[in-house]
C-alpha cells in the first residue's frame, strides 16, 4: 500500500493510532525499568522517534508491532544509559513460574534475569509478561518464529541452569 496521506492526514493519523496504543506503550516501557518515571520518557521518545519515522510505515494494520517494537528499543537505550536492571513485579514472577516450573525461585528474578542476554530477556517478557503469542513476538522483533522460539528455549535453559548451580551451592 503505498503511503499517499497529506502532512496533515499524517498527523491526524499518527495521533489517532499513538493514543489508542499509549496505555501499551507505557505498559512495556515500565516492564523494562519499573518506574513511573523512567516509563514515561520512553513514552515521550516512542512518540518522538515513531512520529519521525511514521511516513516509512506502509501498513498502518502493523501499527501496534511497529510501535511496541520502538518502545523496547527505546526501552534498552535507556537501561544501557543508565546501567539499571529490570524488576518485575509478583504478577509477572507468577507467570513466569507457572510456565516454567522446575525452575525453582531460591534465586531472587532479577538474578535470573542477569544471566539473560538481552533478547532472551526481550522474548520472555514478552512472552510471559506481556502474554503475547510466538507469532505476534516474532512480528514485533522481525525475527523468524523459529527463532523467537529458539531464543525463549534457550532463555529457559539457561535460568534452568542458574538454578541448579545455585542449589548446588546453596545460594
Amino acid at each position: 500500500m503505498s503511503n499517499h496521506r497529506s502532512p496533515g492526514d499524517n498527523d491526524k493519523a499518527f495521533l489517532g493510532l499513538f493514543r489508542q496504543y499509549e496505555q501499551d506503550i507505557y505498559r512495556m516501557a515500565y516492564v523494562y525499568v519499573k518506574n513511573k518515571d523512567d516509563a514515561l520518557d520512553i513514552v515521550q521518545e516512542t512518540a518522538y522517534q515513531s512520529y519521525l519515522k511514521f511516513n516509512t510505515l506502509n501498513d498502518l494494520k502493523l501499527f501496534k508491532t511497529w510501535i511496541i517494537k520502538i518502545t523496547i528499543n527505546c526501552a534498552i537505550d535507556l537501561l544501557r544509559k543508565k546501567k539499571k536492571v529490570i524488576h518485575l513485579n509478583k504478577d509477572a514472577v507468577e507467570f513466569i513460574s507457572k510456565s516454567a516450573k522446575d525452575i525453582p525461585l531460591s534465586l531472587t528474578l532479577q538474578d535470573l534475569l542477569e544471566a539473560l542476554n538481552e533478547d532472551e530477556k526481550t522474548v520472555l517478557l514478552l512472552k510471559y509478561y506481556q502474554g503475547y503469542t510466538f507469532s505476534e513476538i516474532s512480528e514485533i522483533l522481525n525475527s523468524p518464529l523459529s527463532t523467537v522460539k529458539s531464543v525463549l528455549y534457550r532463555a529457559l535453559q539457561n535460568l534452568r541452569k542458574k538454578t541448579r548451580r545455585s542449589d548446588m551451592y546453596g545460594q
